[in-house]
């Protein structure tokens, strides 16, 4: 989850246009929400990677992977009528269900090690 997460929080910055363009356009400013997004996932990666705050990070990013989950429903609506793209949409919506679920396992954690 730390990889996953961290490198995606780079990705805002390094691609920051790609981000922009799901961002459902009543949230506001676009720029805004995809750095903003991508300060959560690097801030969610940091604290799963120091054991006493393992449990707060997987708390953390399993409400960020939730809040983030309207952009994908976005991006399917968007990409409705292009087959290609609302296939690639279509197919990233379930792939956010394991991705909570290992954030919550590692929140729910309660090993010395995650102390």
């Amino acid at each position: 989850m730390t990889g996953i997460l961290g490198l995606a929080g780079i990705a805002h910055f390094l691609r920051p246009e790609t981000f922009d363009s799901i961002v459902p356009p009543r949230l506001g400013d676009p720029r805004f929400i995809t750095y903003a997004s991508g300060v959560a996932e690097i801030g969610c990666a940091a604290l799963l990677v120091l054991p006493p705050t393992r449990r707060l990070g997987g708390l953390a990013a399993s409400a960020l992977l939730v809040a983030v989950y309207p952009a994908n429903i976005y991006t399917v609506k968007k990409h409705w009528h292009n087959p290609r793209g609302r296939a690639v949409a279509l197919a990233r919506l379930p792939l956010q269900v394991p991705l909570v679920w290992m954030s919550w396992t590692i929140a729910k954690d309660r090993t010395e090690a995650s102390r």
